[in-house]
């Protein structure tokens, strides 16, 4: 038994160092890739089943999209928690907290968790979007996204939902078996776009500005020293940031071996001069919470400002905005949100910053954050948010130019065009997605 054993683990290893060869990746990395896989296993697990209230069989499918690594991966949930195990040779936990979501756990830690209260937000019966009540469905729009969802999953993409606001009303949505207009599903990189909105929200109360610089005192070098609020939302700060997401770069390291989601961003050494360059980075994001959180004056005041002034006045009953062992959201990533309360988040937007009879955002912000940035290579990118135009070459052909989009690991979209008065949203797991065929069908639609 035991010889069959340790026959069985070396060739599992010979088939990790295979496949990492093959991935250019060098073998030396093994440890951070299985690192990598029970943690990343246990948060999404977790995440999944505690908060989105998805099934064992689909977490592993999920899992498996990323890797079919994780296929092997041995997962326990019990007690709000989820701990995984690869083959003995490493493991993770991950636990759930009411209303904070689930977090990795760690030996080292910043701050207990359990000491932070959060507020809540409580579905009402009012209209959309004020609450959850629906009574402007088009029958024609709704026909068309249904085939759509229909299309979507024949041809494998996995389309969990979708829903259509043209002038301040859902006009269609539809759902995958399984899912349903209050389902918590993760946009990964669109909790970028809700960072920018909260900053938004900062700078119409006069917590900050987007010209401040010399924002953290760490920062004591001169090149980081003139870093300014506005590159770090416009991802042209110049700081050196791997975002690949390889066993062993920034990006994994700072999602998912890391007790602060901050830490390994706020360490980085300047590449480019301020505003010159823009470099995607899920590190200027966390590095934009942490600035928050300091601003504010901690986690807790964090937590309190972001539901009194964002989450509250939007009405988001179905959103969980997830935090790091250190208490501080995860700006970058860890955002779930029902397809409807991601919806209330794209019309603010298309609103000027104006919903449920609040002012959320100035619309001196919104136009902002969809102006191009000034740097020299892709300016196509606003405050956190992707820009149609802004270069010679559109994002979108078939879409308006004005066209801007919440955007997220396995296709997650958030479409606002507002020369359409519209907001599309597309939630899912797959690989590729059609966005320009499929949201100029429904832009048609909407206009006969």
């Amino acid at each position: 038994m035991l010889k069959k054993t340790f026959i069985s683990l070396l060739v599992l290893l010979l088939l990790l160092f295979v496949g990492l060869r093959m991935l250019s990746i060098s073998p030396l990395a093994l440890g951070d890739a299985l690192d990598i896989s029970t943690s990343m296993g246990a948060k999404i697990a977790c995440s999944g089943k505690y908060v989105s209230g998805l099934s064992e069989q689909q977490i592993k499918a999920d899992l498996a999209a990323y890797s079919q690594a994780n296929n092997l991966l041995d997962i326990s949930y019990q007690n709000n928690s989820v701990s995984t195990d690869f083959w003995g040779l490493s493991q993770a936990k991950a636990t759930f907290r009411q209303g904070l979501g689930c977090t990795l756990v760690y030996a080292e830690s910043e701050l207990d968790l359990d000491s932070l209260t959060v507020p809540s937000v409580s579905e009402s019966s009012a209209l959309w979007p004020a609450g959850e009540s629906i009574n402007s469905i088009q029958p024609m729009a709704q026909k068309l996204l249904d085939q759509i969802l229909l299309e979507d999953n024949q041809q494998g993409l996995d389309t969990r939902a979708l829903v259509v606001v043209k002038n301040g009303n859902i006009v269609a949505e539809s759902y995958a078996a399984g899912f349903t207009q209050s389902t918590p599903l993760l946009g990964w990189s669109m909790g970028k776009s809700l960072t920018s909105i909260l900053f938004g929200n900062l700078v119409l109360n006069n917590k900050i500005s987007v010209a401040d610089d010399h924002l953290f005192s760490q920062w004591n070098d001169q090149a980081r020293q003139a870093i300014t609020l506005e590159s770090l939302l416009h991802m042209s700060s110049g700081l050196a940031f791997d975002e690949n997401y390889m066993p062993g770069t920034d990006a994994t390291r700072m999602l998912f071996l890391e007790p602060s989601a901050s830490r390994i961003p706020l360490s980085q050494p300047v590449e480019h001069p301020v505003g010159a360059h823009f470099s995607y980075s899920s590190g200027s994001s966390n590095i934009l919470m942490r600035l928050a959180a300091n601003t504010l004056g901690g986690p807790q005041a964090l937590i309190d400002y972001f539901y009194q002034q964002i989450a509250q006045p939007l009405g988001l009953a179905n959103t969980i905005f997830e935090v790091d062992p250190g208490g501080v959201f995860v700006g970058s990533s860890y955002i779930l949100a029902s397809a409807r309360d991601w919806a209330r988040m794209g019309l603010l937007m298309v609103k000027d910053g104006q919903i449920n009879q609040q002012t959320v955002l100035s619309p001196e912000w919104v136009a902002a954050a969809q102006q191009a940035n000034v740097s020299d290579n892709d300016p196509r990118y606003g405050y956190q948010f992707w820009l149609n135009s802004g270069s010679d070459t559109l994002r979108w052909p078939e879409l308006p130019t004005d066209t801007y989009a919440m955007l997220g690991s396995k296709k997650q979209r958030v479409m606002m065009i507002p020369s359409h008065n519209t907001v599309i949203v597309r939630l899912g797991w797959s690989g590729s997605y059609p966005d320009d065929k499929n949201f100029s069908r429904v832009l048609a639609a909407l206009a006969n």
